[in-house]
């Protein structure tokens, strides 16, 4: 009886968060593709100057014509402790050619960050969104880790959320450069 009950509730929730994306103009999908449905999809990134994690500042590389890959992540976000090293791992192993790829260490203490960034050996640069501002703000996201493919001319050509496995990351770059 109680297997019916949860069984029960898990359709309904399911058909409760189809209703309420439907309603409020979201598409529901599964999976996620680097090219996930978005509303960010075909707008222009917001441009951007923040500190970086290891002094100075970072610039939306995408406001000098640079494709870009956007990588939003927090040292307290469970699943970015497992995608951050092991993306730090493929961009070591297949550095992407004509393309910025800049980590965002979002709404988190600077010193976890650069504990964790050094652990899972990001490539620089990293920006400090330390309130969260550019994550929630500019780009909509309630949750971590995400990932912005954004053109040479700042259109953001694809949205993934969640980790993003090393086979999406390598087609949503090869994307940025066709």
């Amino acid at each position: 009886m109680m297997m019916v009950s949860i069984g029960i509730g898990v359709v309904v929730a399911v058909a409760l968060i189809t209703v309420v994306s439907v309603l409020t103009g979201g598409k529901v999908t599964a999976g996620g593709s680097p090219h996930a449905n978005s509303a960010l999809v075909g707008t222009r990134a917001a441009d951007f100057t923040l500190p970086g994690l290891h002094g100075g500042t970072v610039s939306a590389p995408y406001a000098h014509h640079h494709p870009t890959v956007l990588l939003f992540f927090a040292s307290w976000c469970p699943p970015c402790k497992g995608e951050v090293p092991r993306v730090s791992a493929y961009l070591r192993a297949h550095p992407p050619a004509g393309v910025s790829v800049v980590g965002v260490d979002s709404n988190d203490q600077v010193a976890a960050a650069t504990g964790f960034v050094a652990r899972a050996g990001f490539p620089d640069p990293v920006a400090v969104d330390a309130n969260g501002t550019m994550a929630s703000g500019d780009f909509g996201f309630a949750t971590l880790p995400e990932t912005v493919f954004v053109s040479a001319s700042g259109v953001v050509r694809g949205v993934h959320f969640g980790a993003i496995s090393n086979v999406a990351l390598a087609r949503g770059i090869a994307a940025l450069t066709h």
